[in-house]
């Protein structure tokens, strides 16, 4: 999502010519709660209200990408990727803990990944 809002940012400045016309406010509320209002979930999605929804991730912005943090939004729009991710909520629900995933099992998944992987190579190498 991140990617996505820095490219909508930079495609609405690059198609009007004019650099001012798109800021990382306009860019938020277009990823949130106009998001929301074009599903027509604005009622339960789209901001941080009592009784809505809400998936929440932090970021760590004291990383050399996001140095000198003059502008907190503008860092998280333009310099931010998913390495700054830290801790992520979904539904009330804690599922990333300091980069870590807390409700899967990494080497589990790892292993049926390689197990996938060779049922998928091994069909497509008899067709």
């Amino acid at each position: 999502m991140l990617g996505e809002m820095r490219t909508a940012t930079l495609l609405a400045k690059g198609i009007a010519n004019d650099s001012t016309c798109s800021d990382v406010h306009k860019t938020l509320k277009m990823a949130t709660l106009n998001g929301a209002k074009a599903l027509g979930l604005s009622e339960s999605i789209g901001s941080l209200k009592k009784g809505k929804q809400a998936d929440i991730v932090a970021l760590n912005l004291n990383q050399l990408e996001t140095t000198p943090l003059y502008e907190p939004l503008s860092q998280i729009i333009y310099a931010s990727d998913r390495q700054q991710v830290s801790d992520v909520w979904v539904a009330g629900k804690r599922l990333l803990k300091d980069k870590k995933l807390i409700t899967l099992n990494s080497e589990e998944l790892m292993e049926n990944a390689k197990l996938w992987q060779e049922k998928i190579k091994n069909n497509y190498s008899k067709n």
